[in-house]
């Protein structure tokens, strides 16, 4: 026999008991008296089953689960145990991972039968946690915003997403989304224009997903128009994100209004990152849990100061940048434990290139208008830069009209520049 089996529980006796019976049997057996002894071990290992008691004084092992679920850790069988465990509590159990539970005292034939049974099962490929929405933490602006898609899960009606790019688009998509049910991401738009009504055919009675409005041309734009009625008729559901100013974007011209309004039925706008900061330790350790699992990495831990650093930034770049961060620490720290100087190390050169551009100085001996026309020169060309040439998002930016940006660029002699992707 083999297998790494950890056993959580308050009482001596119980536990000495089944570490005796347990190694007897060939098993590898760590003991862990209480769920904080538990958590720090899961910490740096995985072992290949936990034998976890319910009733226990400093957190209860149906508490532990949940820490467990919402940091990605919960990637190895949990069998609970308990001598006065209620029917609920133990289905609650089941509903959150566990995959067993065994009443106390615990009969020897049923122990190493539900040992057996599920060890076998954790021989497989090693689970990896997959981020979802109960990932994004437990703040009440998060909260909030489950109890609202949970309302909007019991309707096929068009639903868009606005907000920052990267402030959790696709998870929300599929916390929407029924299982067992076709899940389609447009990801070829040309094929909005050509042919829309193949997206129709391939997502009978499940979700269609659109990652980004904006970046539709007039003529997706109207294959998307084609295809909502057809969804419908198909009892299927079309989710679509947009990080832009859609308003903006219908007064340049850009979005078609009547797509638009028949996109934003329900209109629901996400968060970002930074303004639920409390849930950014949880996400990181999520995230850390998913690269030790894959072996993506060795055993990692953030101390509670890098943590405090994470969630102390502003991330513009929202969860893909934090991600990004949390792997190149994960992956290039020297220790185990990453502390404050490993996040200051990976955060100082972010920090210093979203620092505010600071501009040329302007002299104050010339008259006030050529000041005024040489301070906004630099600012134009500033942000067209940062913008790689996009003249919608300038516009955004500078808070103009289009037609209005471009009276302003041809009065300071600025050429505006034109990205392929834009829209002629």
């Amino acid at each position: 026999m083999s297998g790494h089996i950890l056993v959580v529980d308050d009482e001596v006796g119980i536990r000495e008991l089944l570490s005796e019976i347990l190694t007897e049997e060939g098993y590898d057996v760590h003991l862990a008296e209480n769920a904080q002894a538990a958590r720090a071990f899961r910490q740096h290992t995985r072992p290949d089953l936990v034998l976890l008691d319910i009733w226990m004084p400093d957190t209860d092992g149906v508490t532990l689960l949940k820490e467990w679920t919402a940091t990605g850790q919960l990637t190895m069988p949990v069998v609970m145990m308990s001598g006065h465990a209620t029917i609920d509590t133990a289905i609650e159990a089941t509903r959150l991972g566990a995959v067993d539970f065994l009443e106390k005292p615990v009969a020897l034939a049923k122990l190493l039968a539900a040992v057996q049974k599920h060890l076998k099962k954790s021989e497989g490929p090693r689970q990896v946690p997959v981020m979802d929405l109960s990932a994004l933490g437990k703040s009440p602006l998060i909260q909030d915003l489950k109890k609202r898609l949970s309302a909007i899960a019991a309707h096929t009606t068009p639903v868009l997403f606005v907000g920052e790019a990267g402030s959790g688009f696709d998870l929300c998509a599929r916390h929407l989304h029924q299982p067992n049910t076709p899940w389609v991401e447009i990801d070829n738009r040309a094929l909005l224009a050509s042919s829309p009504l193949d997206y129709v055919e391939r997502v009978q009675n499940g979700t269609l997903f659109l990652p980004e409005l904006t970046d539709l041309a007039r003529l997706e734009q109207r294959g998307l128009d084609l295809i909502i009625d057809k969804l419908a008729a198909k009892s299927a559901r079309l989710v679509t994100a947009c990080s832009g100013n859609p308003e903006a974007l219908i007064s340049a011209g850009e979005l078609e209004s009547r797509v638009y309004y028949r996109l934003s039925n329900v209109r629901l706008r996400l968060p970002a990152l930074r303004e639920h900061r409390e849930d950014i330790p949880d996400i990181a350790n999520f995230m850390l849990a998913q690269m030790v699992e894959a072996h993506q990495c060795g055993p990692r831990r953030f101390t509670v100061a890098a943590l405090n650093q994470l969630r102390n930034f502003d991330w513009p770049g929202n969860l893909p940048q934090l991600n990004s961060v949390v792997r190149t620490l994960a992956i290039t720290a020297a220790g185990s434990e990453m502390d404050q100087e490993e996040v200051a190390r990976v955060l100082g050169p972010i920090k210093a290139q979203s620092q505010p551009a600071r501009t040329a100085g302007v002299s104050l001996d010339q008259p006030l208008r050529e000041a005024r026309d040489a301070f906004e020169r630099q600012y134009f060309e500033y942000h067209m830069q940062k913008e790689g040439g996009s003249m919608t998002r300038v516009a955004e930016r500078a808070g103009l009209e289009r037609t209005h940006l471009y009276r302003k660029l041809k009065q300071l002699n600025i050429r505006p520049g034109r990205r392929l992707d834009e829209e002629l």
